[in-house]
C-alpha cells in the first residue's frame, strides 16, 4: 500500500498548516481573554510584593500590618482630632497676654465695650477678662506678665480678694472657653465679667501679691 503523506513540508506549507489548526473551534474556545491575562498580572504581582526580593513573604506581611496600623492611626486623628487627655493642664500653660499687648486696662474695657456693642462676645469677654487682670496690675495688687495664664492668675487674685474666689474662677473659664476651646460667648457671660471688673475695682486688700 502506498501513502503519499508528505512528511517534510516546506517552510510556508507548514506555517500554513499550523494556521489552520489553531482556527479550529477547540483552539478558540481554550484562548485566554483579556480578564483571564489581567487577573494573571495581578496576581503576579501581588505575589512578588508579599514574597519579597528573598522569597520570604513573613518580613512583608509585617510591614503591611504595619503600615495598615498607622492608616488606622491617621485616619482616626482626621476623624476624631487629637486626644484630650490633660486638655486642662495645656490650658493652664497658655497665656492671657502676647508678648507685644502693652494696652492699659481703661483701653481694654473699651475695646470689650465695642466687642459687646458688636455683638462679638468671644471678643468682649477675652478683653474684659484681660482688663480685669491689667486692672489689677495696675493697681500692684495682682503682678501679670506675658506668661500669666487665667488660671493662675484667678488663683492668684483669690488670696487678695478671697470673696471674689467664685467668680474669678468662673471669669477664667470663661475666657480659656472662648478662646482655647472655641466655644461660643454669650451676653450673660461678658456681663458678669463686667460686673466682676467693677466690684474689684472698689476692693482695697492690704497685702498685694504676685504672680509666680
Amino acid at each position: 500500500m502506498r501513502f503519499d503523506i508528505p512528511v517534510d513540508p516546506s517552510g510556508p506549507q507548514a506555517q500554513e498548516w499550523i494556521r489552520e489548526e489553531l482556527a479550529r473551534p477547540e483552539y478558540q474556545a481554550a484562548k485566554p481573554t483579556w480578564f483571564d491575562l489581567a487577573s494573571k498580572a495581578v496576581q503576579d504581582w501581588i505575589d512578588s510584593l508579599l514574597q519579597g526580593p528573598t522569597g520570604d513573604a513573613g518580613p512583608v506581611l509585617l510591614l503591611v500590618v504595619v503600615l495598615v496600623i498607622a492608616a488606622l492611626v491617621v485616619a482616626a486623628f482626621v476623624i476624631f482630632g487629637r486626644p484630650r487627655v490633660n486638655r486642662r493642664s495645656a490650658l493652664d500653660r497658655r497665656p492671657v497676654f502676647g508678648d507685644d499687648d502693652g494696652r492699659s486696662a481703661a483701653e481694654l474695657r473699651r475695646s470689650a465695650s465695642e466687642a459687646a456693642s458688636a455683638g462679638d462676645w468671644v471678643l468682649a469677654i477675652e478683653e474684659q477678662f484681660r482688663a480685669i487682670a491689667v486692672g489689677l496690675d495696675e493697681r500692684t495688687l495682682v503682678a501679670v506678665t506675658p506668661g500669666t495664664t487665667a488660671t493662675h492668675f484667678a488663683a492668684t487674685a483669690s488670696t487678695v480678694v478671697p470673696g471674689e474666689r467664685e467668680q474669678l474662677s468662673e471669669a477664667a473659664r470663661s475666657f480659656d472657653a472662648v478662646r482655647y476651646l472655641d466655644r461660643p460667648g454669650t451676653p450673660a457671660a461678658y456681663q458678669q465679667l463686667v460686673a466682676l471688673d467693677q466690684r474689684l475695682q472698689q476692693v482695697r486688700p492690704a497685702i498685694p501679691v504676685a504672680v509666680p
